[in-house]
């Protein structure tokens, strides 16, 4: 088999961050229609990520936001978006780049996405055979939000980009 140089893996990944772009765009615009809502994880210490050191030291490595109800300033960027929410009474204003964004799930329709993160310096190791690859962690419900089996609904759907991944 012939090496992927052109690197779709990576492409596709960008598509799929462009779905999570849109769907922000379309909140910033006109805010949430109907029950949507949506939980993003990303990892803190991605370049370009501007979080509080608070909350740095609170997640080290990975936070899991909800939009839902009391957030705002919310703008979208081609490359990051921006929002303010409030920490235990605290407000905050995250600048979260699209790369490094690991999940996106919008539990009201079952609609989830994974992404793998990593450095541009791992993937060209990657590309190389010099560095594995490592599965997406799945996301997770924020642990104060009621479970799927506990609320009646069904488990939601993630899309992982692994599944269509030739080993």
């Amino acid at each position: 088999m012939a090496e992927d140089l052109m690197r779709y893996d990576l492409l596709a990944q960008e598509a799929l961050r462009g779905v999570v772009r849109q769907a922000l765009r379309r909140v910033e615009r006109s805010g949430f229609p109907g029950q949507h809502h949506f939980y993003i994880a990303f990892l803190t210490h991605a370049p370009g990520v501007q979080i509080s050191e608070r909350l740095r030291q609170r997640y080290p490595n990975e936070m899991t936001i909800v939009l839902q109800h009391q957030f705002w300033d919310l703008a979208v960027r081609e490359d990051e978006f921006q929002v303010a929410l409030s920490f235990n009474d605290i407000p905050e204003k995250l600048i979260i780049p699209f790369r490094a964004v690991k999940g996106f799930l919008d539990p009201s329709v079952q609609f989830g996405l994974q992404f793998e993160t990593v450095s541009e310096e791992t993937a060209a190791l990657q590309a190389e055979g010099l560095a594995p690859r490592e599965p997406p962690t799945p996301l997770k419900r924020p642990e104060s939000e009621p479970k799927a089996a506990d609320s009646g609904e069904t488990a939601p759907k993630i899309v992982s980009l692994d599944a269509f991944r030739k080993k």
